[in-house]
């Protein structure tokens, strides 16, 4: 009896132990699917980076030329202000000196009138003060 039943229980481990390595070969074939979905996967993304990234190297170098392009010729642009605001500067500043010259020498007719207003009022009060008798000449009083 001991052997029937030591038998019985051999053969009863040997059912767990078949359904145990059976579970083990599912689970086996579970992650070697599941390994190979995710090498696709992988293989599927690395393409896909590999796209974007020679898309993004292609765009930036689209970007590069176009902002060099921006570079130059806004640098042209602010050349040509520049140039035509020297030009301005220029024609104001020799408009300006000739306006000066022509007011300097206006200014300095000015003083030669002056000069002889103030000999011919220096002559007059001159010769009226020789005359005293006749003319007398006072000055103003400011009140």
């Amino acid at each position: 009896m001991e052997k029937d039943h030591l038998e019985i229980l051999l053969e009863d481990m040997n059912g767990k132990f078949d359904l145990l390595l059976e579970g083990h070969q599912g689970l086996r074939n579970e992650i070697t699917r599941t390994r190979e979905e995710l090498c696709e996967k992988i293989d599927l993304n690395t393409v896909r980076i590999e796209f974007v990234k020679e898309e993004l190297i292609s765009a930036k170098e689209e970007l590069g030329a176009r902002i060099d392009s921006v570079e130059n010729n806004l640098g042209a642009r602010i050349d040509s202000v520049e140039n035509n605001l020297n030009e301005r500067i220029d024609s104001v500043e020799k408009n300006l000196g000739e306006k000066v010259d022509q007011n300097t020498i206006r200014i300095e007719a000015l003083d030669d009138k002056f000069d002889a207003v103030a000999t011919d009022l220096k002559a007059h009060r001159a010769d009226t003060e020789a005359h005293h008798g006749i003319y007398r000449v006072q000055e103003l009083k400011k009140d």
